[in-house]
């Protein structure tokens, strides 16, 4: 009796509670999507902080919150992708899930954007082709991913964004992200050619573990527990991709190696609400007295990772079969620039919230049905025949559930997709 009672307490191991057929990780990318959206209205349309930056002390706000889940999410997914993937077949995933909707929103933004932004600003497209950051240079230089051109012919200056910097602003300033997501993308696949993900996990949790010791002696060496932690200077220059903020690196790859590390060991990662509990109340908590990036955020991560696997299904099922992620992750921040310059704040930040959202879908839905999706078939079509599943198999929903798993993590940038698509 006592054995039984101790067996129904203990809790159940993500390994049975995660299945990549049935979860919420879709529901769960757009509601963070949303968040990003939420809070680039008060700098864009507003010239003001992002809401959370003062509660928090200045730790954190809405937008980083819903960054930092991202690439958390990115890491878990990416990982489950990669232990059923060889090295090839992980790379052109990768590629062909990130770079034809990236180009498609660069030409979009540099040849539809841009010059009706110049005709609403200056009433003529005169000097805004020849300009020195003109629009093909701005699809020339971020080709890549790089990002080192946002602003295009001197535009946005009239925006509230624009008057708040004093001169022309960005006109998708959301893919920055980028380049760091390539990079944790390469750690993956070196990960996958050199065998350790599949055969040496403990590399990825030393590697883990030695990110968040870098973390710590920012925490601990800082004036106090609520400052943010030191910028460290530069990372790069590198061919194409260019440079990376070291403190973005280590924070950002922390989260990536902190959700490979929990796909990793998912048979010893307890799912329980009662830890979710503990999790939330620790990442109000440190958000709101410091302590956040010590504390706050490995909690905040399994507060994130229990949603995933615990809401209902009925909630996920249309966004396991449609993924509007990268869509709305490309296309707001333009969309709210340009709904700004239009006026469409004047009627206060719920509408124009509203707003921003409704036109970012305008944009997300025909990127995914007439480029994401269509590109992603190229991924099967180039490697036919059955491709043979490597180690870890994905676990079920329950221990009676033996129907094989049907879905397949196909991430891109903060914004990983759960899209499904029959193979691995």
């Amino acid at each position: 009796m006592l054995a039984s009672r101790l067996q129904r307490a203990r809790p159940t191991p993500l390994s049975e509670r995660y299945s990549a057929r049935r979860n919420a990780f879709g529901t769960l990318r757009v509601a963070l999507a949303v968040g990003v959206i939420v809070a680039h209205a008060w700098p864009l349309g507003f010239g003001r902080p992002a809401p959370g930056h003062g509660l928090s002390s200045g730790q954190s706000d809405l937008g980083a919150l819903s960054l930092y889940g991202f690439f958390f999410v990115s890491g878990f997914l990416i990982t489950d992708s990669g232990l059923r993937s060889s090295f090839t077949r992980f790379v052109r995933a990768r590629l062909l899930r990130v770079f034809p909707g990236l180009w498609v929103c660069l030409l979009v933004t540099a040849f539809a954007f841009a010059p009706f932004v110049a005709l609403v600003e200056r009433g003529t497209l005169r000097g805004f082709w020849s300009h020195p950051q003109g629009p093909v240079e701005y699809v020339r230089t971020n080709w890549f991913a790089s990002m080192e051109q946002f602003t295009i012919s001197g535009l946005l200056t009239s925006t509230p964004f624009g008057q708040v910097g004093g001169g022309p602003s960005a006109f998708d300033g959301s893919l920055w992200t980028l380049r760091y997501d390539l990079a944790f993308y390469a750690v993956v696949a070196v990960l996958i050619g050199t065998a350790v993900l599949s055969r040496a996990p403990r590399a990825v949790l030393v590697l883990t573990g030695g990110c968040y010791l870098l973390i710590l002696r920012d925490v601990l060496t800082a004036p106090d527990w609520t400052s943010r932690p030191p910028a460290h200077g530069a990372v790069g220059p590198f061919p194409l991709i260019g440079s990376f903020a070291a403190d973005w690196m280590l924070h950002l790859g922390f989260l990536f190696l902190l959700g490979a590390v929990l796909r990793l060991y998912a048979h010893r990662v307890p799912m329980d609400g009662r830890i979710a509990t503990v999790a939330a109340v620790v990442t109000v908590g440190t958000l709101g007295w410091g302590g956040f990036y010590a504390f706050g955020l490995p909690a905040f991560t399994y507060l994130l990772l229990y949603v995933a696997v615990a809401a209902p299904d009925r909630f996920t099922r249309h966004l396991r079969r449609h993924d509007y992620t990268y869509g709305l992750y490309i296309y707001s921040f333009p969309v709210q620039q340009v709904i700004a310059l239009l006026g469409g704040n004047r009627f206060g930040i719920t509408a124009y919230v509203l707003l921003s959202v409704l036109g970012s879908l305008l944009f997300a839905v025909p990127s995914w049905h007439l480029v994401e999706r269509p590109a992603l078939r190229w991924k099967a079509a180039a490697l036919p025949g059955r491709h043979r599943q490597r180690h870890h198999p994905v676990p079920t929903v329950a221990e009676g559930d033996r129907r094989p798993a049907q879905t397949v993590a196909e991430p891109v940038g903060p914004f990983a997709s759960a899209q499904t698509t029959g193979r691995s």
